[in-house]
């Protein structure tokens, strides 16, 4: 009897237990932010000025995720200056939230990587007010650059919580005031629908800057792809020097080779080619064993490709799968246009129209090396990008 009696009262506390746990909401996963490093000598500063303005009230402590608002917004800053080269912009942080007030944490100065960061880490919780002067902050924007030159870039990051028209009208007479030198960008930090539709239209009274989320910033390449739309132009390759000396094998594409050994020829400018003058990565960096995922350490390597299709506006580009011969030819086939459509799907995840790219898999067709070593099988296990005709 005693040993019935235990049983029943383990079973409803079991029982207990689970209904109170299904009751809880799932927690949702707070966006987390890793930097690209794009190199200085590549590159040249796209805009003059830009100003962070940066959301401090009381709402920036709520958590989202496991992180609190402000913490997250904080990461993403850290991820996005340590990712801009120093390129002698012109630029200020302000906060705004606490005690109602809005606050210059940097500038307006030159931009350094330290002198911004250590301003983004000095940012604290808010410790007080509860109305955000977000339009105080976009005012205050307008007065330290009023004596500015050349193209300003305005980025706002905040939840955009207890926010009303007074904003947008602020953001609208600054784009007034500065006309087609200033452009406007927002980052919602939440997925709050209301936020959402307060940031759009932040961003709109801009006429030229864009509206994103900490979610979507989140994604692989979209961090790099944002500091580069905003900040940065990439230079020409420089025009190579004259050589008075006997004449040299012409290499047309300038991919480093020469035209009668080029397999490839009219490869972009930028590409990664191999031996034959192909654009080429190599399969099994790509990809682990047998998979059609794309092992996230090379993401770097197809950011470079986005990029590349991204300056050459009207290029179409074939993504080409091709294995080894091991294994059933059937299977192979199927695997190497699996991957090239993984491939299709990373370049528009990334902002590259589909109707400018076509995948096909070719299995273990158009070897380019001898399948019966271990260093030509290699070699065969490709993904080959060509310039559509």
């Amino acid at each position: 009897m005693k040993r019935n009696l235990l049983t029943l009262a383990l079973l409803a506390t079991v029982g207990f237990f689970l209904i109170s746990c299904a009751g809880q909401p799932v927690q949702k996963s707070a966006p987390s932010f890793a930097p690209y490093k794009f190199n200085a000598k590549n590159y040249a500063a796209k805009v003059n000025n830009f100003v962070i303005v940066m959301d401090n009230s009381t709402s920036m402590s709520e958590k989202y995720g496991a992180k609190a608002k402000l913490d997250i917004s904080k990461e993403l800053l850290s991820a996005i200056n340590d990712s801009l080269p120093e390129l002698g912009y012109n630029a200020q942080l302000l906060t705004f939230g606490p005690r109602n007030k809005v606050y210059t944490d940097f500038g307006p100065a030159r931009y350094s990587t330290t002198g911004l960061g250590g301003s983004i880490d000095a940012v604290k919780n808010p410790v007080g007010g509860s109305n955000v002067p977000l339009a105080d902050a976009l005012k205050a924007a307008a007065v330290s650059l009023k004596s500015s030159q050349g193209s300003i870039a305005v980025i706002v990051i905040s939840d955009g919580d207890l926010m009303d028209k007074v904003p947008v009208n602020a953001a609208a007479a600054l784009k007034k005031q500065f006309g087609d030198r200033l452009c406007i960008y927002t980052i919602l930090l939440d997925d709050s629908p209301v936020g959402k539709k307060v940031m759009a239209q932040i961003a709109a009274a801009g006429t030229c800057g864009f509206a994103t989320t900490a979610n979507d910033l989140a994604a692989s390449g979209k961090l790099a792809a944002f500091v580069e739309g905003i900040f940065l132009t990439k230079k020409a390759a420089p025009a190579p020097k004259p050589v008075a000396a006997a004449p040299v094998a012409n290499d047309s594409d300038g991919d480093g080779v020469i035209d009668s050994r080029d397999k490839c020829p009219n490869t972009p400018k930028g590409a990664t080619v191999d031996v034959r003058g192909c654009w080429t990565y190599d399969a099994t960096v790509l990809f682990g064993f047998d998979s059609t995922v794309i092992d996230p350490q090379a993401f770097n390597m197809l950011t470079e490709a986005v990029i590349v299709i991204g300056e050459n506006p009207g290029l179409k580009v074939e993504i080409s799968g091709y294995t080894d011969s091991t294994g059933p030819e059937d299977y192979n086939l199927g695997l190497s246009e699996r991957r090239a459509k993984s491939v299709m799907k990373y370049f528009v995840d990334n902002g590259v129209a589909a109707s400018r790219l076509t995948a096909k898999g070719f299995g273990e067709a158009q070897p380019v090396a001898d399948n019966a070593t271990k260093e030509g099988r290699s070699k065969n296990r490709r993904v080959e990008l060509t310039p559509a005709k």
